[in-house]
């Protein structure tokens, strides 16, 4: 609406001064700048036309945790690892338009309606692909993992482990960037290739990851001796007692209304502590084949002669 009323009014007022400027009237100039005043006026005031919004776009990355020259350590037992940057991606650059519309409705009997409002959002997320190396394989398995020393659930990253033994064969990610054949094995090194890794809940950068390793002890001089983690069939699992220690599935207490405590599920991972313990014993333990339960005996009296013993949780 300000937009005619302007552009009248500049014509008008224009009209009245004599001579031109470039071939063109008063009028005419007058007409444009009241038209382009009016439709200031009028994105102001209805929002018609406003200006786009770009949310996330980032014009320089940076790549870290790499180190040229860095020796390749060699741990035995559990040790917590930051590990080496070995190949990385471009970084990949999803872009999402948003164009959201409300309706401008009636101004009341008889005024004119609004115009829509329309504002296009356009957002851009960012994804990479790398590989870390841990240190000398061959590792039992990797446990936790922290980024910028925050734990993550593993389940929650695209994650491929390699153990670092000898008959290890190239990542297939790694081939399909870089072409078949172009890949080292990386044969005797423990690494990981996390796929897709969305940078956003990082502020648009690569974290600083950090690894649990396992690796067995192997005894000096005794190459033909077996392995402790080879050697173990059978363990006794504790505690024998605890409130649904031994669930498979969560279980919650229920405080108030809207309010629950998780009475197995510890970790990240969001699974029971059952299930982690039994992935850790797979994984370091490949050779147990049969579990004994501690069955824990209570008393009901503190007087000997009164007291029942049997067992319970």
């Amino acid at each position: 609406m300000a937009t005619l009323l302007l552009s009248a009014a500049g014509a008008a007022i224009g009209s009245t001064v004599p001579g031109t400027v470039l071939g063109l009237s008063g009028a005419v100039i007058g007409r444009a700048v009241g038209a382009t005043i009016g439709r200031v006026i009028d994105q102001r005031a209805v929002g018609h036309g406003s200006e786009a919004v770009e949310v996330g776009r980032v014009e320089r990355f940076r790549l870290s945790g790499a180190t040229p020259g860095s020796p390749v350590a060699q741990i035995f037992g559990r040790m917590r690892l930051g590990g080496q940057v070995i190949w990385a991606t471009e970084f990949k650059e999803t872009v999402t338009v948003t164009t959201p519309t409300s309706g401008g409705g009636g101004g009341g009997k008889g005024a004119p309606s609004r115009p829509q409002v329309t504002t296009t959002t356009t957002r851009y997320d960012y994804s990479i692909s790398l590989a870390c190396a841990l240190c000398e394989g061959p590792i039992l398995r990797v446990g936790r993992i922290w980024a910028d020393g925050i734990e993550l659930a593993p389940e929650s990253l695209n994650l491929q482990i390699y153990k670092g033994r000898d008959d290890q064969l190239p990542d297939p990610r790694m081939e399909a960037v870089e072409g078949a054949g172009q890949v080292p094995a990386y044969r005797g090194i423990a690494y990981v290739v996390i796929e897709d890794l969305d940078l956003g809940p990082f502020g648009n950068r690569v974290p600083q990851f950090s690894f649990e390793v396992m690796r067995a002890a192997e005894p000096l001089g005794l190459e033909d001796a077996p392995l402790l983690h080879d050697s173990v069939k059978a363990i006794a699992l504790m505690p024998g007692t605890g409130e649904y220690a031994l669930a498979t599935t969560p279980v919650t207490y229920r405080k108030s209304i809207g309010q629950a405590v998780s009475a197995n599920v510890n970790t990240p991972a969001g699974v029971p502590d059952m299930k982690m313990s039994m992935e850790a014993l797979n994984g370091e333990l490949p050779q147990c084949e049969s579990v004994s339960l501690i069955v824990s005996w209570f008393g009901d009296d503190l007087r000997a002669g009164h007291c029942r013993v049997k067992p319970k949780v």
